[in-house]
């Protein structure tokens, strides 16, 4: 009797509410000029855009380039050469996105995107396509890092790397700080003797 008025209740309770996280619906992405919108903004724990949503808003974006459209295209079934990161850097209610995409054979950065949030749709707010390029968040700001190569350099192997800060200013980024950085020499090659002292 006890097990059947405990089948009983738990019956009841879950005819009650409603079916969970899927009241809300499946998070979307919104687009570029031109293409779909999404709902409106909402506190940026609830829009979570997937890595095929931020692939989508590439593609469609006019402002990348042919030359890294191509690139847009799987390496191995449903694996596609990006990246895509979020955060807080442009003090939106919902997170920004930043799309990096790669190639498929080095993984070498050809195209860096940042996407804010706004009208309820995403909008470019931000590209660089020098490869080999490759941006990420760092505390609320902007790094864009740039491979530099010398002449003769393998791909694996460049000489050094510039790395820019950018900081959003209100309605775009602003070079914040610049570094430059040369790499040392390669694992295994001895460095160069110290001159001797007299």
């Amino acid at each position: 009797m006890v097990l059947l008025a405990a089948l009983a209740l738990c019956l009841a309770a879950c005819g009650t509410g409603g079916t969970g996280a899927r009241d809300e619906g499946p998070a979307h992405i919104g687009t570029v000029a031109g293409a779909g919108t999404a709902p409106s903004d909402q506190p940026s724990a609830s829009v979570t855009p997937s890595r095929m949503d931020a692939l989508r808003l590439v593609r469609s974006d006019p402002r990348v380039s042919a030359a890294v459209k191509r690139e847009l295209r799987p390496c191995v079934p449903d694996d596609y050469p990006i990246d895509v990161s979020y955060g807080d850097l442009t003090g939106g209610t919902v997170d920004d996105l930043v799309v990096n995409v790669l190639t498929c054979g080095d993984a070498v950065g050809v195209g860096s995107y940042v996407y804010h949030r706004t009208n309820g749709r995403y909008e470019n707010v931000f590209g660089a396509e020098e490869s080999p390029v490759y941006a990420e968040i760092d505390r609320g700001d902007l790094v864009v890092t740039r491979q530099v190569y010398e002449k003769g350099d393998p791909v694996s192997n460049p000489s050094g790397e510039v790395v820019i800060t950018y900081r959003w200013t209100g309605n775009r980024f602003a070079e914040e700080y610049r570094m430059h950085n040369e790499y040392g020499n390669a694992v295994g090659e001895a460095p160069a003797p110290a001159p001797e002292s007299n």
